[in-house]
């Protein structure tokens, strides 16, 4: 078994994207499969293989392929699980991507095709299509535009989904070349890929692009790896690091408005209550001295009656009818 390993982001740049011809013919066969049209013609715009590993959010192990008709597809093996969201990270590459076009003093109807592909060993995406294309629509399902003038693509190959114990025979061109991918280390000792490399041309085309990372070559491409995504989790953990901090403080914050909060409302209900109680106690203030008035009256209405005073002429005097004097002195 060799250490040769096309799902290594290294290896799989310099098996599709060295400057050679024989590089270029596996590639062009790579993107006719998955991109399911004839490509005769396309230029690796970025084969040199990165010596920087401190440019940790830029594409560094990406294959930046231009076509005849200027259609770019950004094409990456993702094998590390990383923490940095998948979803927004590629989405941010194909914003990128077909941002970068000079649209000076043309008209946005010469925008070119953009085309982020990615090859991952891990599901995305809850169903049992292995190439998935996204493109901009609406929640409803609509599309932005049509179909033939959309020019943004995001295109997601999920390895996990090919059924690697499926026969050789029943299997199609883009499940042959995962299947080579994921286990194209072991050489002639799987009997498919031995098939698949005695019988199919395209596979064959890989297989010598394979063969020609010598062991020597193989171990400095696998400590650059190791440099780089060494140096790529010391970054995400950093970022993890500010993250958590970033939201323990939020967090702190948010504690602390909940407590201000949670004061105000405590204030509020203590306000509340005094000034139920002192409604109430003016209310009870207002029934005494209407008790007190009423007592008062009653007093000089009988007071007026035993010193002579008719009815009419107390009626007159307290502003009462003579029916409610009546029942103030028999009460």
């Amino acid at each position: 078994m060799r250490s040769a390993n096309l799902l290594n982001d290294f290896a799989f740049k310099y098996v599709f994207g060295e400057d050679c011809k024989e590089a270029n013919d596996a590639l062009k066969s790579l993107l006719t499969v998955f991109l399911e049209r004839k490509v005769n013609h396309v230029v690796v715009k970025n084969s040199e293989m990165v010596k920087d590993y401190s440019k940790m959010k830029n594409s560094r192990l990406d294959l930046l392929v231009e076509f005849d008709d200027q259609t770019t597809v950004d094409l990456e093996m993702q094998l590390r699980q990383t923490k940095d969201h998948l979803p927004n990270r590629f989405n941010y590459y194909l914003a990128r991507l077909h941002g970068s076009q000079d649209m000076e003093g043309k008209s946005y109807s010469q925008l070119k095709e953009t085309i982020v592909m990615i090859f991952f060993n891990l599901i995305l995406v809850d169903d049992d299509e292995i190439c998935s294309t996204f493109t901009m629509r609406k929640w409803s399902g609509i599309p932005f535009v049509k179909e033939s003038e959309d020019c943004m693509k995001l295109i997601t190959v999920e390895m996990p989904k090919v059924d690697l114990n499926k026969p050789l025979e029943d299997m199609n061109e883009q499940e042959k070349m995962i299947y080579y991918f994921l286990n194209c280390h072991k050489g002639l000792d799987d009997s498919k890929i031995k098939v698949m490399i005695e019988s199919d041309g395209m596979i064959q085309m890989l297989e010598k692009r394979v063969e020609t990372i010598s062991d020597d070559r193989w171990k400095k491409i696998i400590e650059d790896f190791q440099k780089l995504h060494e140096n790529e989790e010391r970054i995400e953990l950093q970022l993890e690091l500010e993250e958590a901090q970033r939201q323990m403080k939020e967090a702190r914050k948010d504690k602390e408005e909940a407590r201000k909060d949670k004061e105000e409302a405590r204030k509020d209900k203590e306000e509340a209550r005094k000034e139920k109680e002192e409604a109430h106690k003016e209310k009870e203030e207002a029934r005494k001295a209407i008790l007190e008035a009423d007592k008062k009256v009653k007093q000089m209405v009988c007071k007026m009656y035993e010193d002579g005073f008719t009815l009419e002429q107390i009626s007159v005097y307290c502003s009462l009818n003579v029916d409610e004097i009546e029942l103030l002195i028999k009460s």
